[in-house]
């Protein structure tokens, strides 16, 4: 098996629990404050596999805000980047201005030279994902390139991401398969997989204006919203979710818009609800039914909603196509 180091907040006294987990956090990353609801009984698990210089850690915790501060910055810095791949709970990072939510199936990167909060977990529900550490003088790439790639979003289901997702998860569940000194030589294959994901991720970014990037979410947004106009649930804060970004950046994308995102979710659902009053094949259906097929659980909203867009009640617009028809 690998050299790992294990830690069991229940094997301690709950007084001594949150305090412990703090300083391994910081030995592991880099110094931290951390500031948790649950501290006074905090439970978290974790292990740290040894990989030469590269350190591998499955964790689970209750939630818990990390963060790294200018002046933690210039008391300490290992010079290293964080990749975080949250198996279960969010991870929600906060860089100035800029916030992002990161679920299963992506990857999040830290600067250890860098501010920034993580928020880990959300209400009572516990985080487990994997942490990697990764000093940046192991990369092959100029280090004006490793320090742009801070914020930039990585999907572990396809490609490099996928393939170091995989190496990582496999040592998570079971290294029994490995001696102590192949430790290091599993440290390069990590080091070497991300050095592709990077280069690959900054090849893309390099090649494509920020004005691009930005109308091909957009895009990629307005097709969900399409796709999920149905769901009562639909709403800015769940177009932020699942796509990773903070629903302030949602409401950024849609400035160039005629309307808000709530607006544009809306506008479409109406037009879908017109669409089925005016279908023949439609008729027998109660205009209440339709109003909730396409968000509109309270048929009084809905009337005044659509009145509002099209100038009559919906009963009322649903004869006057009859009449045409």
């Amino acid at each position: 098996m690998l050299p790992e180091t294990v830690f069991r907040s229940d094997e301690l006294p709950s007084a001594d629990r949150f305090d412990c987990w703090r300083e391994l956090v910081s030995r592991t990353h880099a110094p931290l404050e951390l500031h948790s609801d649950h501290r006074a009984d905090f439970q978290a698990f974790q292990r740290v596999l040894a990989l030469g210089a590269v350190s591998v850690w499955p964790t689970t915790f209750q939630p818990v805000c990390f963060r790294r501060t200018p002046k933690l910055i210039r008391q300490s810095d290992p010079e290293g980047l964080h990749l975080s791949l949250p198996l279960s709970g969010p991870l929600r990072a906060v860089r100035g201005e800029e916030e992002t939510v990161y679920g299963p199936g992506s990857l999040y990167v830290v600067d250890t030279s860098r501010p920034v909060d993580v928020h880990g977990g959300d209400g009572s529900s516990p985080h487990t994902g994997v942490g990697i550490e990764v000093p940046k003088t192991l990369l092959p790439l100029p280090r004006d390139q490793v320090d742009e790639v801070a914020g930039l979003r990585f999907s572990t289901r396809e490609g490099f991401g996928a393939l170091l997702a995989q190496l990582v998860g496999q040592l998570a569940r079971d290294t029994s398969s490995y001696q102590p000194a192949d430790g290091p030589r599993l440290g390069m294959v990590v080091v070497d997989l991300l050095s592709a994901l990077l280069s690959h991720a900054l090849e893309a970014k390099s090649s494509l204006p920020p004005e691009t990037h930005r109308q091909t979410l957009l895009l990629q947004i307005q097709a969900f919203i399409q796709r999920h106009l149905h769901d009562p649930e639909l709403s800015p804060r769940m177009v932020a979710d699942a796509h990773h970004i903070s629903v302030s950046y949602v409401h950024r994308l849609f400035r160039s818009e005629a309307e808000t995102v709530a607006a544009w979710i809306r506008r479409r659902r109406l037009e879908r609800a017109r669409h089925d009053l005016a279908d023949p094949a439609q008729r027998a259906t109660p205009v209440y039914a339709i109003a909730a097929r396409w968000g509109f659980p309270l048929a009084a909203d809905f009337s005044r909603a659509f009145r509002s867009v099209y100038g009559m009640p919906p009963k009322e617009y649903r004869l006057v196509q009859s009449d045409q028809s």
